[in-house]
């Protein structure tokens, strides 16, 4: 097994049911795609589509050898064809860390059916988050003061305004190549925990979606208070009335940064929704690694109930994308696999 492959030892506090291995992950994946269309677009009775993916398609634990891609399959381009076969969308999570490239846009366009659809995580400072300023383009960083180029990490607050402004510019002209070819999904804008429900938050996410510049905007909330009883009809209301997309979490319950399932549509024409798996012994443990906290594969009957929520929530809505966040090994796609099997055919239909 490679160095960076994904380990088939269960891992410590999760039951084997959830963390089996990739080779047993691999069997229940060829089981699936024995009954599931491959890269197919659901539709409901109604016309409404269905797409389901994964949260990425690079990670290292996915691409080590013998966990999802063929031998052939070693280059970029080989493994973004490769799954393209197999799933109609995917969402890019790398612009959250470093903001994306034209060049990269138009090679993801390029290596992808005419169909395909992106959805792209926004980048950190663009949702309230901290960077690395070794990160951020030469450009950017070469415009910052002096005692704010020397810190490790900053925040939106800690940059002028024409350089936090060309960290939007930048974004969005680097996503032009996905718009021009029709590829475009969403803008993710996934917020914080710290960002609490309030007038200026509500304000925050008007002005982002005011900064895309007509890039459609999804809304991930990570504070569970925007749910309270006295929040809940708040929140979505708000984002009802401006027709923002409201993404639909599945994530460890019972901590307290913990959003609830709530399966509600905000927009006519898009929700999304992301499974993160249930590893509650790690989501909020501090320093945690991403395969640490992703690496979760979630059972038949679990799959069983998310089911027909997602096509309670495509009845709603003219589009649908459902996105496994559980990306530790070939654990998101063998879930991205079944979910297609059990959605096609008596629920929905390839279309």
């Amino acid at each position: 097994m490679s160095p960076h492959a994904a380990s088939d030892a269960p891992s410590p506090g999760l039951d084997a049911a959830h963390d089996p291995g990739v080779d047993a992950a691999r069997e229940r994946a060829e089981v699936a795609l024995a009954g599931a269309p491959r890269a197919a677009r659901l539709r409901t009775e109604t016309g409404h589509e269905v797409r389901i993916g994964t949260a990425g398609w690079t990670d290292p634990t996915l691409t080590a050898a013998g966990v999802f891609y063929p031998p052939s399959a070693t280059t970029p381009e080989a493994r973004l064809r490769f799954y393209a076969e197999r799933f109609p969308t995917v969402e890019v999570d790398a612009p959250y860390y470093a903001l994306p490239s034209a060049r990269n846009a138009a090679l993801w366009a390029e290596r992808t059916p005419a169909d395909f659809v992106f959805d792209i995580k926004a980048h950190a400072l663009m949702t309230g988050h901290p960077t690395e300023v070794a990160r951020l383009p030469r450009a950017l960083r070469n415009a910052l003061p002096a005692d704010v180029a020397g810190k490790k990490r900053v925040y939106p607050k800690d940059l002028p305004g024409d350089v936090y402004d060309e960290v939007w510019t930048t974004f969005r002209a680097a996503l032009e190549p996905l718009t021009t070819a029709g590829k475009m999904g969403a803008v993710l804008l996934q917020y914080p925990p710290w960002f609490m429900p309030g007038s200026a938050s509500r304000d925050a996410i008007l002005e982002a979606r005011d900064r895309l510049g007509g890039l459609l905007a999804a809304v991930e909330l990570r504070d569970r208070r925007w749910f309270a009883p006295k929040t809940a009809e708040r929140t979505l209301r708000f984002l009802a009335d401006h027709a923002i997309p409201y993404v639909i979490v599945d994530e460890p319950q019972g901590l307290r940064s913990s959003v609830p399932p709530v399966p509600a549509v905000t927009s006519p024409e898009l929700a999304i929704v992301r499974l993160h798996g249930r590893r509650g012994d790690t989501w909020a443990k501090r320093g945690a690694s991403v395969a640490e906290k992703y690496r979760y594969l979630y059972d038949r009957a679990e799959l069983e109930t998310i089911a027909p929520m997602v096509v309670g929530v495509a009845d709603q809505t003219a589009r649908t994308r459902v996105v496994f966040n559980n990306c530790y090994g070939n654990y998101g796609t063998t879930n991205a696999m079944e979910m297609t099997a059990m959605l096609a055919g008596p629920s929905l239909a390839e279309g």
